[in-house]
């Protein structure tokens, strides 16, 4: 086999390994609640909104909010950042981050609203 043929597929093979690695670190699993209590690392978990447990701290960019599952079991999460548009009107909300101090702490909210293109019940 010539040389430059064998260097260049090796590589290319290097370049994938390193993609590969690359990709599957940086995948969040999705979790359940309990799950997510247990894990030492990001993970990302979805629930419904209870409106009657959301707060928004204005002066410290602080958003308190508790998620109920499917099961009805409920998290509690803290979210330092801006209120997503559309929060209270979501379908279900996307939260990753980890557990600390008995808090989901979340990098990100991400919310799921109804579709607009959905057509209308009558």
């Amino acid at each position: 086999m010539n040389l430059k043929v064998f260097i260049g597929i090796f590589i290319i093979i290097v370049f994938m390994v390193f993609g590969a690695l690359s990709f599957r670190k940086n995948l969040t699993p999705y979790v359940s609640f309990e799950q997510a209590k247990k894990s030492e690392g990001v993970v990302q978990i979805i629930g419904k909104l209870v409106l009657d447990e959301t707060e928004y701290d204005l002066k410290k960019n602080l958003l308190y909010f508790t998620l109920k599952n499917q099961k009805g079991e409920r998290l509690s999460v803290v979210y330092d950042g801006i209120k997503p548009a559309n929060f209270e009107n979501a379908t279900d909300i996307v939260v990753i981050g980890k557990y600390e101090f008995d808090k989901f702490v979340a990098e990100q909210v991400l919310v799921k609203c109804p579709s607009k293109y959905q057509g209308n019940e009558r």
